[in-house]
């Protein structure tokens, strides 16, 4: 029987992860062991629990820093790749556990899977340090699994050949697909709905933070009818200045982060969606939620080019004119509502399987029975 490990650290990739895990186990024999390395801790067994995921190997979180994570991590990951002959190491995006999952199956010349291999700014200090990392899993895989075709290009441009790449879609489609069907997420508002708002990337640390309160401070003086909702992300150069900024604003509800389940239920109640985060970016257009992309570039400008997104900067004066553009044109709204979602069908896991299934049949070691 083959034996897959598949390799979690964060929030997002037990997201995007967890609908292949039921698939693999729903659609083969293989034996699928679940291994989270600790780099997030409660956040992330909330997550896992929301998926019904228990994991099968649970690595010790050692140290703060993330050099001190990563050698602690390993370790650990080179003792599990010696506990058995492993068939297969999956890894999605572009965290330090990816990259130690991806580098101890290379060093054990064990094939890799990276879901959602492809996304490319080009740029490696935006995001940081997420696009060294995406780039350097992309060295070692075997099976490449780009979200979209201008991320499958990016991989063939890359010298990847092409029957390694497999366009699949974006997982996290799947995974919204799951919630919606076993835990009851779907649209609750009543009339416009809020404007829903997130902030957390480093590059956006100090001024910009700043420039992005203001701009939601001017909106929600302009507009006292529309409720703002802001989980606020705990670090604390987010914190002081949201709260200094905002923590007066009557119709700007501050909250705690929110976890998976709540955070797809506010999008789903949402008006319109302005964030720095890559997964919002991926997931609104699901809910027909126009979004405002609060960066000066992104790695997914599908949404961009498919209308569901427009990418505005962290300046005020843009912000405002951005959201106070979509307020008055009813038009221009509803045309992005209506964009679609340009990441996915909900059928990625399929791709992925089937895929999975052709290519381990021909890798040496492995049984093609034991995956069919």
């Amino acid at each position: 029987m083959q034996d897959i490990l598949l390799v979690s650290g964060t929030r997002p990739e037990i997201i995007k992860i967890a609908p292949l895990y039921h698939a693999l186990k729903a659609h083969t024999r293989a034996n699928v062991q679940w291994l989270h390395t600790g780099q997030h801790g409660e956040m992330a067994q909330q997550i896992l629990a929301c998926f019904d995921i228990v994991p099968d190997i649970v690595l010790e979180r050692r140290g703060s820093s993330l050099a001190d994570f990563s050698i602690g991590c390993r370790e650990q990951l080179e003792e599990v790749m010696l506990s058995r002959s492993w068939s297969l190491v999956v890894v999605q995006g572009d965290t330090e556990s990816a990259f130690l999952g991806a580098l101890a199956g290379f060093y054990h010349r064990v094939p890799v899977a990276h879901i959602e291999a492809g996304l490319r700014t080009y740029n490696p200090d935006r995001p940081f340090p997420e696009e060294g990392i995406r780039q350097m899993i992309g060295r070692v895989a075997r099976f490449h699994f780009p979200p979209t075709p201008r991320a499958r290009e990016a991989l063939l441009k890359e010298n990847i050949a092409d029957k390694h790449i497999t366009m699949s879609g974006n997982t996290v489609v799947d995974a919204q697909q799951w919630v919606m069907n076993n835990r009851g997420i779907r649209r609750r508002a009543e009339g416009r709905g809020h404007m829903l708002v997130t902030v957390h990337r480093r590059e956006n640390w100090g001024n910009d933070v700043e420039e992005i309160c203001h701009a939601i401070a001017d909106i929600a003086t302009r507009h006292p009818e529309l409720e703002v909702l802001f989980p606020v992300h705990l670090n604390p150069v987010i914190q002081k200045p949201v709260r200094n900024i905002l923590g007066h604003v009557a119709n700007v509800k501050l909250t705690a982060p929110m976890d998976y389940l709540d955070m797809q239920q506010a999008l789903a109640d949402s008006w319109l969606v302005l964030t720095d985060s890559g997964g919002l970016q991926e997931e609104a257009p699901t809910f027909g939620v126009p979004l405002l992309v609060l960066r000066d570039e992104t790695e997914r400008p599908e949404a961009i080019e498919a209308g569901c997104a427009r990418l505005v900067g962290t300046r005020r004066e843009t912000i405002v004119e951005q959201v106070e553009a979509l307020w008055s044109d009813a038009d221009a709204y509803r045309a992005m509502q209506r964009a679609g979602n340009p990441f996915g069908d909900g059928k990625s896991c399929e791709y992925i399987v089937a895929a999975l299934r052709k290519g381990l049949s021909y890798t040496p070691h492995n049984q093609a029975p034991d995956f069919a």
